[in-house]
C-alpha cells in the first residue's frame, strides 16, 4: 500500500513539476533530481548512503521551496511520510 501511495505522490510530484515557471530552472532541476533519487531508491532500497542524502535533499528542498511553491512543499512532506512508513 505504501509503494502505491509513494507512485501516486510521485506522480503528483511530476505534475507540480510541470507547473513550474520554465525560468524558473534552479526548482524545476531540484524537483527533477528529487523524481530521479526516488526513483533510485525504489530500485536500490538496502543502499544505506543513498536513503541519508534522498532524506537529506528532501529537508532542505522542504524549507526552501515552502514560500514559493507550497504545492511542491505539501507533496515533497506527503513522499518523506510515505518513505518513513516504509522504513526507507
Amino acid at each position: 500500500m505504501a509503494l502505491k501511495k509513494l507512485e501516486q505522490d510521485l506522480e503528483s510530484l511530476r505534475e507540480a513539476l510541470g507547473r513550474i515557471p520554465p525560468d524558473d530552472q534552479d526548482t524545476r532541476a531540484q524537483l527533477q533530481q528529487h523524481i530521479e533519487d526516488i526513483e533510485k531508491k525504489l530500485e536500490h532500497p538496502d543502499d544505506e548512503q543513498h536513503h541519508h542524502d534522498l532524506v537529506e535533499g528532501l529537508k532542505e528542498s522542504i524549507a526552501r521551496f515552502e514560500a514559493d511553491h507550497p504545492r511542491a512543499t505539501a507533496i515533497l512532506n506527503d513522499i518523506m511520510v510515505t518513505l518513513s512508513n516504509m522504513g526507507i
